[in-house]
């Protein structure tokens, strides 16, 4: 059957993107907790919320005391985003019924918003509607399940470490998914070695000189693959 065709294809493109989302959608977990969210409360803002990058940035918000319109606004304008990809997308789903558009809109991601979409440009006869609900059901389940694993996990955290412990580790679990090829991986190696060696220079002039040494690494092998894949 065709519908259950593209239903499951959404399903297994998804799959290897989710090795981003689940570390990320934990730590999520583990920063509400650290800011004195119940369990309860975590898993009902994954669930209404459901945008990791604006929770985490209302949460530092907490940590900090913000007023609450404050964090509404911030959260508001980072997901802004999602407007452009419903806009986006609206031509390969605009006639649906309006309850399953709202689903669809409930269930968008930055994942299911790349993975349907590419999938629509290269082949015209997916079923839009099916491809899109499998692709955003998964990292959605995904996400809640590994938010709720981060929290059960972060009661285990020292309160001491407070949010001062999840939030670098945010952007870990985004660097280890961005690590996809040789230049990438090799371009971290040496731009996080020479942050550790060069931590003690003045004006944090070691973060900047591993930032270019780390990009300048990675450059090179690059163009050195590059140059193989010519000469063969």
């Amino acid at each position: 059957m065709q519908i259950n065709r593209d239903f499951y294809a959404g399903v297994r493109g998804t799959l290897p993107i989710l090795i981003g989302v689940i570390p990320f959608a934990m730590i999520t977990g583990m920063a509400a907790v650290s800011v004195g969210l119940t369990l309860f409360e975590t898993v009902g803002i994954s669930v209404i919320v459901f945008a990791g990058a604006s929770q985490l940035v209302v949460y530092q918000l907490m940590s900090a005391g913000s007023p609450w319109i404050i964090m509404v606004l911030t959260a508001w304008v980072i997901n802004l985003r999602f407007s452009m990809y419903s806009a986006t997308l609206a031509p390969h789903l605009q006639k649906l019924p309006t309850w399953q558009k709202a689903v669809m809109a409930y269930l968008l991601s930055d994942q299911a918003f790349g993975i349907s979409l590419s999938h629509f440009i290269i082949n015209k006869e997916v079923n839009h509607r099916w491809f899109y609900f499998g692709a955003a059901l998964t990292v959605w389940v995904a996400w809640l399940i590994s938010a709720t694993i981060g929290a059960l996990l972060g009661a285990l955290v020292p309160a001491s470490w407070g949010f001062d412990f999840a939030f670098p580790l945010s952007f870990m679990a985004l660097m280890f998914a961005a690590l996809h090829d040789r230049p990438t991986v090799i371009a971290a190696l040496t731009g996080g070695s020479i942050a550790v060696i060069a931590k003690g220079l003045p004006y944090n002039t070691g973060l900047v000189l591993a930032t270019f040494t780390g990009i300048a690494a990675g450059y090179m092998v690059e163009s050195y693959s590059r140059q193989k894949e010519i000469v063969k």
